[in-house]
């Protein structure tokens, strides 16, 4: 679908740049209070229902690389995401030999077309971190605040799960789970037996119909591929692209914004970007803006958003746009059960992710490490996609010679096809995603020397973990070895020791990064206030996870859309009693 490159009014109400979680939701409630919207987005338009945009029930030899991975589909040729941390044309740098790696999304919808569904609450105490274990900062808000959003949220876009009653895992507004799969079964024994919890995932996939513009999951187990009946979420299918039936929205594609106009005394005034088709300059003009760009991208753009009034860039005064920069940690382990060798074939796909998870369950002040993490659970029959099988060598030198010798011709043609049969469904994965203490120290700031290709300077990141996390990640690893061994599970692989820091993936690899631009009560240490709303510019908000003051042992996805919809609402009262 081709979209207007200019814009078809001279001036919106609302500008709103990305169309992730937080600018999907921001444009679907703006819109339908009336007001003209116009969505600036730097990637394609994307709907998982149109024959060339398709990739679920495909097979890989319909991929001229067998669904293997490119720059720009990191993930595969079939997953649902346009983007990566190595953008060709959009490099950015590090310094001090610190690391971080950028992901971005260059799609409509952005990361929500191909993210693992986990949709979590936030906890009453994850809002209330510093008053618990002295570490960073409270938010200015609590749990009962956004606890209406969180309703609103579940009800308007459908989350599984089960109501357990945990004060810090907070319960939703619950569809019915899935059953857990066989191999979830010996993980759920394993965990009794040294008392891990394990409960029903919560994630935002329909087994219940909620709307007559949704299917419901048929069991494919290929949600990170996009849903072809809208059956799982993603913001460009049940936000956005809804929102463009009121006519209330325009949509600008392949749209680099490069910054935030303002007028003499400040206040934003619209938006400059680079159309990627022309690689012109255009302007757009509007009562209010609304950056949903990502937190690392929304910083940016503030950044490079200079001029009298903001000499340091837009709502930067306090000089905290790009610092407290934080990722979730990820640390991961996987086994065999050799139980589920040689396995009865049957269609146990379920929904695209785990049917299970382990909440935090633990008391740091017993534990020599800050914050917690939860487990997420892999493994059964799913569909074998590009390159399944390449980690047979590791597999028969742990396992094979225990049940007598590998088949003889096994690296190759018959052989290894027998020996991938009797090892399909047999394999089982755990990893954990926890909670990173926020530092000043941890930042993303303009490069001085460098632009992309549009022109526009770029991104230098500096990140380091502390102990904290490092210690954490080794709890995950004992915690991940015994579970496994008490499931029945032979372990692949070495243990990640202290020279890998434990097996602590680098920052940015979970795609959870947050903070940027932080909120607070006091502008001198804070960018946005409880609302989102920019100290030094009452009418440009941030409706991503930038606004994030810390990030809980929880996916941040619904409290992005909570926080992003609170916002909006607040935006809508301020209109009406004319401070906007």
């Amino acid at each position: 679908m081709n979209f207007q490159i200019k814009p078809s009014k001279d001036s919106y109400d609302v500008i709103i740049v990305g169309s992730g979680a937080g600018g999907g939701m921001a444009t679907k409630i703006l819109s339908e209070a009336g007001l003209s919207v116009a969505v600036v987005e730097a990637g394609g338009d994307w709907d998982p229902a149109k024959e060339e945009d398709r990739t679920q029930l495909r097979f890989p030899w319909e991929s001229p690389r067998r669904g293997a991975s490119t720059q720009i589909r990191p993930f595969g040729d079939f997953d649902a995401a346009i983007g990566g941390w190595d953008m060709p044309d959009e490099p950015y740098t590090r310094k001090n030999g610190t690391q971080f790696d950028w992901f971005r999304s260059r799609m409509l919808g952005g990361r929500t077309n191909h993210w693992g569904r986990i949709s979590l609450r936030f906890g009453p105490d994850d809002f209330k971190r510093k008053s618990i274990d002295g570490l960073g900062d409270d938010w200015p808000i609590g749990y009962d605040e956004i606890k209406p959003y969180y309703d609103k949220v579940d009800r308007l876009i459908g989350v599984f799960g089960s109501r357990e009653g945990m004060r810090n895992e907070p319960d939703g507004n619950f569809l019915p789970p899935p059953k857990p799969r066989l191999h979830e079964m010996f993980l759920m024994k394993g965990a009794k037996k040294i008392n891990v919890p394990i409960i029903p995932s919560r994630l935002s996939i329909l087994t219940r119909p909620i709307n007559k513009d949704r299917g419901v999951c048929f069991f494919c187990r290929q949600c990170n591929r996009g849903c072809q009946v809208y059956a799982d979420f993603s913001s460009s299918t049940c936000l956005v692209k809804p929102a463009m039936k009121s006519g209330q929205v325009d949509l600008f594609t392949h749209c680099m914004v490069r910054k935030v106009t303002s007028d003499d005394s400040g206040l934003a005034t619209g938006v400059s970007y680079v159309d990627k088709r022309d690689m012109k300059e255009y302007k757009l003009k509007g009562r209010i803006v609304v950056l949903g760009a990502s937190a690392c991208e929304s910083a940016r753009i503030m950044l490079n958003s200079k001029s009298k009034v903001h000499p340091d860039g837009m709502g930067n005064s306090s000089g905290m746009v790009g610092r407290y920069l934080h990722d979730s940690t990820g640390a991961s382990r996987s086994g065999i059960i050799p139980e589920l060798m040689h396995r009865k074939r049957y269609n146990e796909d379920g929904v695209g992710g785990m049917h299970i998870y382990t909440p935090w369950w633990l008391d740091n002040k017993k534990l020599d490490f800050a914050r917690g993490y939860h487990i997420e659970f892999g493994g059964g029959m799913n569909m074998p996609s590009y390159g399944f099988g390449s980690n047979m060598d590791a597999v028969r030198k742990h396992i094979l010679d225990e049940f007598g010798q590998p088949s003889p011709n096994g690296g190759y043609g018959e052989g290894l096809k027998r020996d991938i049969r009797a090892m399909y469904g047999s394999t089982v994965s755990m990893s954990g995603r926890g909670e990173s203490v926020p530092q000043y120290d941890n930042y993303c700031e303009i490069d001085p020397t460098t632009v992309d290709k549009f022109g526009i300077p770029v991104l230098r990141f500096h990140y380091n973990w502390t102990d904290n996390e490092i210690k954490q990640a080794k709890h995950m690893q004992d915690t991940f070895e015994e579970l496994l061994i008490n499931s029945g599970a032979k372990l692949l692989g070495t243990k990640p020791g202290v020279e890998t820091q434990y097996g602590l993936l680098a920052p940015g690899r979970i795609i959870h990064e947050v903070g940027t631009t932080r909120m607070g009560s006091n502008p001198a240490t804070s960018v946005v206030n409880s609302n989102c709303q920019a100290h030094d510019c009452k009418n440009l908000f941030v409706a991503d996870a930038g606004p994030f003051v810390s990030q809980a042992d929880k996916n941040p996805t619904w409290t992005i859309l909570a926080l992003s919809w609170r916002t909006s609402d607040f935006i809508i009262k301020e209109l009406n009693s004319k401070n906007l």
